[in-house]
Parts: C-alpha cells; sequence; structure tokens
C-alpha cells in the first residue's frame, strides 16, 4: 500500500491501527492523518524500533488492508 492509499482509506482504518499498536493514543493516531512517514515514526518512538522495523511492520500490516 503506498502512502496516498494509506492516506485516502485513513478514516477506515486509524481504528485497525489501534488494534494492531494499542500503545498510541487515538490523538498520536489522528494526528499522523495516514501520513506514512508520520506512522513510521511513531512507531519508531513509542516501541523504540530503529526505522527500518518501523517500516516493516507498517508495510506487513498495510498488506492485510489492501483492496
Amino acid at each position: 500500500m503506498n502512502s496516498d492509499i494509506l492516506e485516502g482509506k485513513w478514516q477506515q482504518l486509524k481504528g485497525h491501527v489501534k488494534e494492531q499498536w494499542g500503545e498510541l493514543t487515538d490523538n498520536e493516531v489522528a494526528q499522523t492523518e495516514g501520513n506514512y512517514d508520520q506512522l513510521v515514526g511513531l512507531l519508531q518512538e513509542k516501541y523504540g524500533y530503529a526505522r527500518q522495523r518501523a517500516e516493516e511492520e507498517v508495510n506487513a500490516w498495510a498488506k492485510r488492508y489492501r483492496n
């Protein structure tokens, strides 16, 4: 899923983000507004992931919601 699709489907997907990464607050999720880089950065901050791991996590998660 590219970042344009993520942003376009954000209203539908943000609940799934909270399910996947429960440490994220509603405000933090809302502030990313579906921006791929912001979501990756947020995971780095909250979970202590390296950038590569955060990207892998987001990409694997997004694959499930591609359609």
